[in-house]
């Protein structure tokens, strides 16, 4: 059995729990590398990524390089003299760096490789309607999630699960995988295989333009979109409220099929429900944030906000 000294490479709560679930199982983390602290908030103060606070209470040494290509970070990477360095939710490493421990360099990907590679895997899986998903680990190579895998798991994606519930299952069934496949390096005892080749699904990096809705979509495709971007980054559109435009998210949604009698975006209101016509129904808005405002539930926002009759989505 192989004695592993390993570098974990991560930032956000995702691979907090991967990182954990190595400790809990004591292996020996000799480092852990993460992103530089970043100002965030209205005070615009410097904040620690969420791996690199669980690192420090379990008195872990981290290292937050800029540049990883600098020489003094080389140099402190080399000093930990790891064997195995596992990569999640990271960012795409250099060849001197991945390339440097003897038992290689795997990644966890939250996708069933080859579909979905990219920075946004778990969104566009509930955006393009998939129905089910996966994580896959596999050893990082000189592009991005090309190397060959080690091993993958599967889940459903269900009907009505948003993007932070099929995050959670991920962020756990991933934890898992990276155990196994610690346990196959550990005994030398991986067996990979080149990714198949697909036409490519591909995981977007999300920008505003496009977590906008396009209301002349399909029900289906608004619904789909909604909820693989609840709840961040949150889709997005514009109400025209007669001339007076306002910018808003949209988070709980449900569908209704039928044979709208309005145009498309027109905007629908009771005292109770909010519903927007499309090409074959309504959406029915249960939760949504206006501009400037805090996310509320949509019955509490018609108690104080009117739609004219000509209300519509934009």
């Amino acid at each position: 059995m192989r004695d592993l000294r390993i570098v974990f490479m991560g930032t956000p709560d995702f691979a907090v729990t991967i990182l954990k679930s190595l400790v809990d199982q004591n292996y020996t983390i000799v480092g852990v590398v993460t992103a530089v602290d970043k100002p965030a908030g209205r005070g615009r103060k410097l904040t620690e990524s969420a791996v690199k606070k669980y690192a420090l209470s379990k008195g872990l040494t981290v290292l937050q390089p800029a540049n990883l290509k600098e020489k003094s970070f080389l140099e402190q990477l080399e000093t930990l003299q790891a064997n195995l360095q596992i990569v999640v939710a990271f960012r795409m490493l250099p060849k001197v760096v991945w390339d440097m421990p003897i038992y290689g360099t795997f990644n966890l990907h939250a996708s069933l490789l080859p579909e979905y590679r990219g920075a946004a895997p778990i969104h566009w899986a509930i955006i393009n309607g998939e129905t089910k998903t996966g994580v896959t680990t596999f050893f990082i190579d000189d592009k991005i999630d090309t190397g060959e895998i080690i091993l993958q798991k599967e889940c459903i994606i269900r009907e009505n699960e948003t993007v932070g519930e099929l995050h959670n299952t991920l962020m756990f069934l991933g934890a898992d995988l990276v155990l196994e496949t610690v346990d196959l390096i550990q005994n030398n005892a991986v067996t990979t295989r080149k990714q198949p080749e697909l036409e490519e699904k591909t995981a977007y990096k999300l920008f505003p333009h496009n977590c906008k809705i396009d209301w002349t979509d399909s029900l289906s495709n608004i619904y789909n979109k909604v909820r693989g971007l609840n709840p961040f980054p949150a889709a997005w559109t514009t109400i025209d409220n007669n001339g007076v435009e306002v910018t808003a998210k949209l988070y709980k949604v449900t569908k209704e099929v039928t044979t709208p009698t309005e145009t498309i975006g027109s905007i629908i209101t009771t005292k109770k429900e909010l519903k927007v016509a499309v090409q074959n129904g309504y959406l029915i808005i249960h939760e949504i944030k206006l501009s400037g405002k805090k996310k509320m539930e949509i019955q509490s926002l018609l108690n104080g906000f009117e739609f004219n009759k000509s209300a519509k989505m934009i």
